[in-house]
């Protein structure tokens, strides 16, 4: 249920302005237990929204439709965090909800924004925070 709603916004499997699914990020922190190492979970968001191929601008994170939409919020700030990204989303295929790094707001949505949505708004943010 969530990919047809990202590509209603403009988002693509393929072409210019992209998501992708179930992207490895990061391969799990290596900790140590006594004298044995052991790696932690691996950091896998489950959509990376991308405006070209070297600009991701958003992480999706996607819940069971049984659940609340928000379930999964913490963990796309999470991972935007990790990413450097300024937007996270969570949904569960019917209600998005939008957490802005800008504006420390979250945000109930009835779409995804487009592609040019988010980027002119990545781009208002951070001259705001230059200027």
């Amino acid at each position: 249920m969530v990919r047809p709603k990202l590509e209603a916004a403009g988002w693509l499997a393929g072409g210019e302005r992209f998501y992708r699914e179930q992207l490895h990020v990061t391969a799990g922190r290596v900790v140590l237990a006594s004298s044995t190492a052991k790696r932690l979970q691996t950091k896998i968001p489950d959509y990376l929204l991308y405006f070209r191929r070297d600009m991701p601008l958003a992480v999706v994170e996607a819940k069971s439709n049984v659940k609340p939409a928000g379930n999964g919020l913490q963990q796309a700030k999470e991972y935007a965090k990790l990413l450097a990204l300024k937007f996270a989303y969570s949904t569960n295929g019917t209600e998005i909800i939008e957490y802005d790094y800008f504006t420390h707001l979250e945000t109930v949505l009835a779409a995804f924004p487009s592609p040019t949505e988010l980027w002119q708004r990545l781009q208002i943010g951070t001259a705001s925070r230059s200027g």
